[in-house]
C-alpha cells in the first residue's frame, strides 16, 4: 500500500511541478529581456510567489498521503518581510522538505546554494535559476590548492547572489557542515559532537560579509527524526512518524560584520569561536529532541 501512495503522491508532485515551473520561467523570461526598474521588481515579487504557492500546494500533498506529525518550537515573530540567515544541520534530503513546510510564507523564499550540476535537473533546475539560486564548483581543497582561481570563482559567484539578495527580503539557507552526516564521516572527523558533524564557518563569514549588513538575524535550525534518519522515499511512502524542528532567533554579533575572514587570524577564530558555540548547543538540543538517546539514532525501517 506505501508504494502505491507513494506512486501517486509521486506523480500528483510531478503535476504540481510542471504547472508552477511554466508560469515561473515565462516571469524569469519577461525579467531578463525587461531590465526596467520597475520590472524587475515587479518580477522580484511574483517569483516567489509562485514558488511558495508549489511549496504550498507539495506540502498539502505531503499532509494529505503521508501522515508525517511536525512538531515545531520557536517560530513566532517571523516576518515575511525579514532578511535572515537560516543555518540548520543536515541529515538526509528530506531536511529541505521540512523547512519548506515550516517557513513557507513565514519568512521569505529559502535560497540554497546549489551545486553547479544541479542546474542540468529536469524543470527544477532552471526554476532554481529563475529563482536566483546560486550554482556553486563546490571544489575540494585539494582541487583548490591546485587551482587557485576556482576556490575564487565561487566567491564572486556568491558574491553577485548577495548583491541580487540586497534588493529583496531574502532568506540565506545554509547547512553549515558541508555535508550530510554520516556515522563514517563523523568518525572520520572525529566530531567533538555527538549528532553533528563539524561546522564549516568560511561560508557563513563571506556571506555575513558580501551581504554588507543586510541580514538581520540568524535562524537556528535544529532538525530531529526520532524515528531514524529518513530517505525521500520513506518520506513519501508514509514511513516517517514524526519530525521534531526547533527554532531560535539569535542576533548577528555586530563584531562579525566587520572582518577579513582569509587574512585575518584573530577574526577567523572569534568566527569559529562563536559557529562551535552554536553547534555545542545545537548539539544538546538534538539530544533533546531525540529523547536522550546517546549516539545517533538507526536508519528507519520499513514497517
Amino acid at each position: 500500500m506505501s508504494w502505491l501512495r507513494m506512486a501517486v503522491l509521486l506523480v500528483a508532485v510531478a503535476l504540481n511541478t510542471l504547472l508552477h515551473a511554466v508560469p515561473l520561467l515565462v516571469v524569469a523570461l519577461v525579467k531578463a529581456v525587461l531590465p526596467f526598474q520597475p520590472v524587475r521588481r515587479a518580477c522580484n515579487r511574483w517569483l516567489p510567489a509562485i514558488a511558495e504557492s508549489w511549496i504550498g500546494v507539495n506540502t498539502a500533498m505531503l499532509d494529505r498521503f503521508t501522515g508525517t506529525r511536525f512538531h515545531v518550537t520557536g517560530e513566532a515573530d517571523l516576518r515575511t518581510d525579514g532578511h535572515y540567515l537560516v543555518l540548520a544541520n543536515h541529515q538526509s534530503w528530506v531536511d529541505i522538505v521540512v523547512l519548506q513546510k515550516v517557513f513557507n510564507r513565514r519568512i521569505p523564499l529559502l535560497r540554497f546554494f546549489l551545486k553547479r550540476q544541479l542546474f542540468w535537473v529536469p524543470v527544477l533546475g532552471l526554476a532554481w535559476w529563475a529563482l536566483d539560486f546560486p550554482f556553486m564548483g563546490r571544489y575540494t581543497r585539494s582541487q583548490i590548492a591546485r587551482n587557485p582561481e576556482l576556490g575564487r570563482r565561487d566567491l564572486e559567484v556568491t558574491r553577485r547572489a548577495c548583491e541580487k539578495f540586497r534588493e529583496i527580503p531574502v532568506s540565506v539557507m545554509n547547512f553549515v557542515e558541508g555535508t550530510r552526516f554520516t556515522a563514517e564521516k563523523h568518525a572520520r572527523q572525529a566530531s567533538p559532537y555527538r549528532h553533528l558533524l563539524k561546522p564549516r564557518s568560511g561560508g557563513v563569514a563571506f556571506v555575513l560579509d558580501a551581504m554588507g549588513g543586510g541580514l538581520h538575524a540568524v535562524l537556528d535550525v535544529t532538525i530531529a527524526y526520532p524515528g531514524g534518519l529518513p530517505s525521500m522515499t520513506d518520506l513519501m511512502a508514509g514511513r516517517v512518524p514524526a519530525v521534531h524542528v526547533q527554532v531560535k532567533q539569535r542576533p548577528i554579533p555586530a563584531e562579525l560584520l566587520a572582518g577579513n575572514y582569509q587574512e585575518d587570524r584573530a577574526f577567523r577564530a572569534r568566527f569559529q569561536q562563536w559557529m562551535n558555540g552554536l553547534w555545542l548547543e545545537k548539539d544538546e538540543d538534538l539530544e533533546q529532541l531525540l529523547g536522550g538517546t546517546p549516539g545517533q539514532v538507526p536508519p528507519a525501517e520499513a514497517p
